[in-house]
C-alpha cells in the first residue's frame, strides 16, 4: 500500500435552469459511473423557498451552497471516486467555489436559446424553480473562459446524444469497459472558442 488516492474525475454539467442539466449528468453516471449528485439538493430549505416564491438568490445565499458542494467532490475524491454534479455554476466565481474541493473539476455547459429552454420549463411541474428567473439566470450567466477546463454543448440536441458527446469528449470511458474508472487525463482545456459567439 502506497497511500496514493486513486486517480479521479470531477465533472460538473452546467447551465440555467431548464437546460437539462440534471438529465445529462444522470445520464453521465450511469452510463460510465461517476457518482451523480443534483446540487439543488444541497440547497437549505430558506434558499428553496426563495426560488418557489420567484426570488433570486443572491450571492450571499450561494457561498455556502457551492462550499458544501465542493466539499462533497473533495471527500469522495479523498474515496477514490470520481463524480458527475448537475449544478448551474453560471458565474466563473462559483466555478472557483467548486474548483477548491477535488484537485481538478471539469465543466460540461448546456447552453441554447432562451426560447427553447423558456419552453422546456413553463412544462415542467415537479421543479421548484420558476420560468421568471431565467432572465435572471442568463443575466449573470459566465460563459467558460479559454483557461477553464470543459466544453460547450447545444442544449438543443436529444438529451441520450448530449449524454454521449459529453462522455465523448471528455475522454470518459462507459463502465462497462473500465470497471466504472473514468479515464484520466484526456480532457484538459477542452472549452469551444466560439463561446463567444454564444452569449445571453
Amino acid at each position: 500500500m502506497t497511500g496514493e488516492r486513486r486517480p479521479t474525475r470531477h465533472i460538473v454539467v452546467m447551465g440555467v435552469s431548464g437546460a437539462g442539466k440534471t438529465t445529462v449528468a444522470r445520464g453521465v453516471g450511469e452510463l460510465t459511473g461517476l457518482r451523480f449528485a443534483e446540487a439543488d439538493e444541497f440547497h437549505p430549505e430558506a434558499n428553496v423557498a426563495r426560488m418557489r416564491a420567484g426570488i433570486p438568490l443572491d450571492d450571499a445565499d450561494r457561498w455556502p451552497w457551492l462550499r458544501d458542494l465542493a466539499s462533497w467532490m473533495a471527500a469522495r475524491h479523498a474515496e477514490g471516486v470520481s463524480t458527475v454534479l448537475a449544478c448551474s455554476a453560471l458565474k466563473r466565481s462559483y466555478r472557483d467555489v467548486l474548483r477548491q474541493g477535488p484537485p481538478d473539476v471539469e465543466f460540461v455547459h448546456l447552453d441554447g436559446s432562451a426560447e427553447l429552454i423558456r419552453d422546456r420549463m413553463t412544462r415542467r411541474t415537479d421543479h421548484y424553480m420558476s420560468a421568471d428567473l431565467l432572465d435572471s439566470q442568463r443575466a449573470i450567466l459566465e460563459h467558460l473562459d479559454p483557461d477553464e477546463s470543459g466544453i460547450v454543448l447545444e442544449v438543443a440536441l436529444p438529451p441520450d446524444e448530449l449524454v454521449a458527446a459529453a462522455v465523448a469528449r471528455l475522454g470518459l470511458v462507459p463502465a462497462a469497459s473500465h470497471r466504472g474508472h473514468a479515464r484520466v487525463g484526456s480532457s484538459r482545456h477542452l472549452v469551444r472558442r466560439d463561446a463567444e459567439k454564444q452569449g445571453p
